[in-house]
């Protein structure tokens, strides 16, 4: 996910053609963190355009204090929250009709798991799903994560242990054990 330091120094500095090296070092990666926040192939489409935009935008503004990873995940993660954030004002308007939908189309079953497993982590409040597809997800390590969010790294910690309990009692619930 790392470009070399000259290229990042170009694409800095206005070069396009340097820029462009860096969306095509970075891109797989970054739509796979899409991917596996938003749990929909055209809503990962949607953040990762959105997160090179923002990456044409604020390159100039990375400093090399920080990998460049950790810099761009935490980029696509505030693109990532951006598009949660409106997916959630539009859910609330038209939670019967997509409810119908998502049980209906039974043919990525997968996909629809993964979307209930989200929904399930988002209930949980802030800061959960962040933590869920950046250790489960990426395989950042809980210190990373806790420095990529800002929070102690017991947080990370506690966080991913609520979020086990959370969906181990959901699962005893869907499956008739209460």
């Amino acid at each position: 996910m790392s470009p070399d330091r000259q290229t990042l120094e170009k694409a800095r500095a206005g070069d396009a053609a340097a820029f462009a090296k860096v969306v095509d070092s970075c891109y797989a990666s970054i739509f796979r963190f899409a991917m596996k926040y938003t749990g929909q192939r055209q809503d990962a489409e949607d953040v990762a355009q959105q997160a090179c935009i923002k990456l044409a935008h604020s390159i100039a503004s990375y400093r090399f204090e920080s990998a460049f990873s950790s810099w761009l995940y935490a980029l696509v993660l505030n693109c990532a929250r951006d598009w949660h954030r409106q997916q959630s004002r539009q859910r609330a308007d038209t939670l019967d009709e997509d409810c119908g939908e998502a049980v209906a189309d039974s043919a990525d079953e997968s996909r629809v798991y993964l979307r209930q497993v989200l929904d399930e982590v988002d209930a949980m409040g802030s800061g959960y799903r962040d933590t869920l597809v950046l250790v489960a997800g990426e395989g950042l390590s809980h210190r990373e994560a806790a420095e990529l969010l800002g929070v102690k790294e017991s947080t990370i910690s506690w966080r991913l242990h609520e979020i086990r309990k959370r969906l181990a009692s959901a699962a005893m619930q869907e499956n008739g054990h209460d």
